[in-house]
This record gives structure tokens, sequence and C-alpha cells, in this order.
């Protein structure tokens, strides 16, 4: 293997290593990353949503920087300002903390939409706009947003825009008995998530080294026969009688994308249907909507993209 997949390789198992029985979801986590896309995490309080950006944050030497959104955050608060100077009477640029590169928005849906638009040009164009002026973000930008998926009160659910703007939406599970228990050994050992500095944590790639790994998943062949199995999935979920809403051209174009970093991560250069089908779950369970019939019936969107996944013609 060439030095770029070795190093994701064992970025991969650093990541395992810390944030312990969640070896698909930080599979899934750099598919998405290596994709050049941004996630949602959705899972209940304490099971390392946080704790996983963080840590790879850490691990690829990124500037990282956490906003915890609450009702009364400002657009300003995320993107920045312009501040009059009193001394010099010219007025001075006060970034936020969206010029990063790897972005945690906390509890995203726990902000107004007035404020979560903030982020609606700088996930599309990688850019911010301040008074007329267009400032570029880093090459590695990247948000990844938190939210619970049990409590409602006090909350606003992402709009349809927002939302397909996200590549994957990734569930955080508990972690099975055997994870949990060498988590409890990893405290009583004197591992601190709330203190990663001083656990110890060595950094095993940069950020160029992530940039580079994001040209090879560029490289990655799909063949035509690939492209017309995609597109006919596409096609399915937007003629899918359960669903009010398919998968949208952004979405397309994504799912080609995740493909090829899902191929390249199994280290091959060419995508092959089942690469399709691994990403098809976490690609379109935010962008789907079901009928409000089918949501009365009990019917769950993983359901819907499974039996999409099942009903199209595997090329051969």
């Amino acid at each position: 293997m060439d030095e770029i997949r070795v190093i994701i390789n064992r970025l991969n198992k650093g990541l395992s290593d810390v944030v312990v029985g969640q070896s698909t979801l930080i599979h899934q986590f750099l598919i998405g990353l290596l994709a050049n896309g941004h996630i949602i995490l959705e899972g209940v309080p304490g099971t390392g949503k946080t704790l996983l950006v963080k840590v790879f944050a850490q691990l690829i030497q990124a500037d990282f920087r956490r906003i915890q959104l609450t009702p009364d955050v400002l657009p300003a608060d995320i993107t920045g300002t312009n501040i009059f100077d009193l001394n010099s009477r010219s007025f001075t640029l006060k970034k936020g903390p969206v010029f990063t590169e790897v972005l945690l928005a906390d509890e995203i849906n726990r902000t107004p939409p007035k404020t979560q638009a903030a982020l609606l040009e700088a996930m599309e164009e990688m850019q911010v706009t301040l008074d007329g002026e267009s400032l570029p973000l880093p090459e590695l930008f990247s948000v990844v947003a938190t939210q619970n998926p049990l409590e409602f009160e006090g909350t606003y659910p992402l709009p349809e825009a927002q939302l397909d703007r996200f590549l994957f939406k990734l569930t955080v599970e508990y972690p099975d008995k055997a994870a949990e228990k060498q988590m409890l050994l990893n405290r009583q050992a004197g591992f601190a998530a709330r203190r990663l500095d001083i656990s110890q944590i060595q950094p095993i790639a940069t950020v160029e080294k992530i940039l580079q790994a994001r040209q090879k998943v560029k490289e990655v062949k799909v063949s035509e026969a690939i492209i017309d199995y995609l597109l006919a999935l596409v096609e399915l979920s937007r003629k899918y009688p359960d669903l009010a809403l398919g998968a949208s051209p952004r979405c397309a174009a994504a799912w080609l994308v995740t493909s090829q970093a899902a191929a390249w991560l199994a280290n091959r250069d060419f995508v092959t249907p089942d690469d399709v089908k691994a990403v098809g779950i976490p690609l379109l369970r935010h962008r789907l909507i079901l009928k409000p019939e089918a949501m009365l019936d009990g019917l769950h969107i993983d359901e819907v993209i499974t039996s999409i996944l099942n009903q199209v013609p595997v090329p051969r």
C-alpha cells in the first residue's frame, strides 16, 4: 500500500483505540471526510460524538473550533463581524469560529433557523460573505454537527436545504458490553476525555495528508454501468410510493464521490455496486422525506432505503 493509505489506516486505528466500540461509525466518518463532506452525528448524550471529532482533529493536527449552539446564538457569533476601532477610526474584521479546519457545531438543532443558515454558504461554497466581501475558508474545512434524537422541546429541526448540504447522517449507538468494559479500563488507566492534552494522544497524520487522500479518492475509476446503476437508485427514490421527497441532484453527485471513497478505503481503484450500496443509508437517511401516512404506519426511513437498494438490479 502507498504511504497515504497506510496513514489513513493508522488514523482509523487511532480513532478506534480512543472511541472504543464504534468501528462502523469511524469507518463511515472517514468515508465522509475523505469525500470532502460535512457530517451529522446523531446519538443520545454520552456516546462519544464530541470526543470523536476532537480526537480526529488532534490526530491530524488540524485547527479545531467548537460552537455550542443555543437559542440565543446569533449568525455573527459564527461568521464574525467588522468592529469599529476608536483608536484607529477604522473597522477591523473579527473572524468567527467558522474560520477553521474542523468545526464542531454542537446541538445544531437547538439554535434558530436564522443562525443555522449562517453555515449554508460556508458549507456549500467554502467561503463567508461579510459586509459584501467574500472570505475564503481553509481547504480542509469540515463541519461536524451533533444532535440528540430524543429531545424535541426547544429544538428547531433543520430545513431540507440545510440537511442536503450534509453529506452523511451517522447514528451513534451504544457500544457493546466488551467495548464498554474497555472504556472503563481505559478510564481507570488514566485516559481523560475532558483533557485530551494530557491523555498522550500522539498525532498520526497532517492536514496535508488528508488533502492528498482526497485527491487519491478522486482518481478511483467509476464505470458507466455503475453510474447508470446509481442513477437508477436516485430515480427510484423520487418515484417511491412512501416518499414525499427523493434524492436531489446534489445527492447523486455526493453518492458518486462517497462510493469512490468507500472503494479507496477498501484498497481498490474502482467502484463496485457494493460500494454504492454501502454508503446508501448514511447518505440518504436525512435527505428522503416519508409521506405522513407512511410515518403513521410506523415505517422507518432506513427500511425504505434498504428496500430501494434491494429493488434496483445490480449490474454485472
